[in-house]
């Protein structure tokens, strides 16, 4: 780290969830190295104040990965984001963020998160310096997760809008969508959560030659990346418009990717009659997922929350043509034309029925395209030079701070 100050100690604030085994080892999917990593450009340790959960070996072995950084360390606090928790939990890890604070130099806050809220009030309170990555809406969250969440939906974007406005800097993983919904008055940026390794022409090359070559009455797969126990995914709408155009003849299967409880979606399946079109593929490995994305015709993003969507962005990185709902940053990602309204079965039963070879080809081209703005060198070069303007504002204002303080004692004198 070479940023103009020494032994810089970084307070990272999230709920999480992170995972944690038997042994005292941390897991995490998108909480992973390579998030935590980029930190280390600007401090030379890091502590995460976050809640924790028990993980099995199994769960492990299917998609988390393990945390093995030095310098960092875990704090683990009791779950604030449920009712209970906040009644009974609120003043205990108050506590310890405010223990925590007084340790560190500077803070990163993630949100949306309660942990996140509450550390920017005692920041803020003691005069600590502090930025905010925001990398999803909780409104969209809870108003789409049920019933209790909707009674929270309300309370919880008011909490955010507060803490982003006044944020002194803010990092946005979407270019438009929260920075229109949570406006800060302080030095923002929009920098992508979602990188992608430089992209090989010879992907695309073999998806356009697999387009030309589909045939009339071939099965043509559509795909979705999601855990498939969760409603607000929405790839119940997709089931109903396939079961409505397979019942018109044409042929079309959905590969659904992703872990959970898929009860639900296979009796609905079953329901629609499409129980031999709707294929459950489970939680796949990382370097499973490229192989599967390269098997499918068409992607779609059928979900009713988003902030944006990795899943979408390493489907076009394959070269996939891709449709998505109108939420979060989908439409940032992809041609207007092949947006639908969140569950409107409609939409997506027009939009797969218009869909031909010339449209495929055109979008297969543009999703490619579109992808090479996710390269991981560009946009961690983006965000380490926000980084860096972040600090210095830092060592600006300790050195005219101590200047004051150095002056007052003179004047005294």
């Amino acid at each position: 780290m070479n940023v103009g100050c020494d032994n810089m100690k970084a307070l990272f604030c999230y709920d999480g969830p992170l995972r944690k085994d038997k042994d005292g080892n941390y897991y995490g999917i998108a909480l992973n190295n390579d998030m935590f990593s980029r930190y280390f450009q600007i401090a030379d340790s890091i502590t995460a104040v976050i809640s924790t959960q028990n993980i099995n070996e199994e769960e492990i072995a299917n998609k988390y990965s393990k945390i093995n950084l030095n310098n960092f360390q875990v704090i683990s606090t009791p779950k604030l984001s449920s009712l209970n928790g906040i009644l009974f939990n609120r003043a205990l890890v108050k506590n310890v963020i405010s223990e925590e604070i007084n340790k560190s130099d500077f803070l990163i806050v993630r949100l949306p998160s309660i942990i996140g809220n509450l550390s920017i009030e005692i920041a803020e309170s003691l005069n600590k310096p502090y930025f905010v990555e925001i990398v999803g809406c909780p409104w969209d969250a809870y108003w789409n997760h049920s019933y209790k969440g909707k009674l929270i939906a309300l309370p919880s974007y008011w909490a955010m809008k507060k803490s982003v406005k006044n944020a002194p800097y803010a990092l946005y993983v979407t270019n438009q969508f929260l920075q229109k919904r949570y406006t800060c008055k302080g030095r923002t940026i929009g920098c992508s959560d979602v990188s992608l390794r430089p992209l090989n022409e010879s992907v695309l090359e073999k998806r356009l030659h697999k387009i030309k070559n589909m045939k009339n009455g071939d099965p043509i797969i559509i795909g979705t990346t999601a855990a498939v126990n969760v409603k607000y995914k929405g790839q119940e709408y997709v089931i109903k418009a396939i079961s409505k155009l397979n019942k018109e003849g044409y042929n079309f299967n959905y590969y659904l990717a992703g872990g959970g409880d898929k009860s639900y979606l296979q009796s609905l399946a079953e329901k629609y009659g499409v129980i031999d079109k709707v294929i459950f593929l489970g939680t796949l490995p990382h370097e499973k997922v490229f192989e599967y994305l390269d098997e499918i015709d068409i992607y779609i993003q059928p979900s009713k929350v988003e902030g944006l969507p990795r899943a979408l962005v390493e489907a076009m990185s394959r070269g996939c043509p891709s449709l998505g709902s109108l939420t979060g940053g989908i439409p940032e990602l992809l041609n207007k034309k092949l947006i639908f309204d969140k569950g409107s079965v409609n939409e997506i039963y027009n939009l797969l029925k218009m869909i031909d070879k010339k449209i495929m080809f055109e979008e297969a081209n543009r999703s490619f395209e579109k992808a090479k703005e996710y390269n991981k060198e560009l946009l961690e070069k983006k965000r380490v030079t926000f980084y860096h303007e972040f600090i210095k504002s830092i060592n600006n204002y300790q050195t005219c701070t101590e200047k004051n303080d150095f002056l007052k004692v003179e004047g005294n004198k």
